[in-house]
């Protein structure tokens, strides 16, 4: 590809989305080309990306809290049969 000829601004939230889509070594050309073929053809991912961090961040916690209960459990089942 040439060298680019003109520059388009975007907002902080479109750039956030553009790096979280952002492959190792792509330009944000490459992406934007990617998202676009994406678009006419469909994409496995689409649907992911969808909650807030917070939200993504609340239910990676808690299923760590149930990972651990759910051990805990475990191990006191196996003592009690011990």
């Amino acid at each position: 590809m040439g060298a680019a000829d003109e520059q388009i601004r975007v907002s902080d939230r479109v750039k956030r989305v553009l790096d979280q889509r952002r492959r190792e070594g792509e330009s944000y050309n490459d992406v934007l080309e990617r998202v676009l073929d994406e678009e006419r053809n469909g994409d496995f991912y689409d649907g992911f990306g969808r909650w807030s961090d917070e939200r993504t961040d609340r239910i990676r916690r808690e299923r760590r809290a149930a990972k651990e209960e759910r051990k805990r459990r475990m191990r006191e089942r196996a003592a009690d049969d011990g």
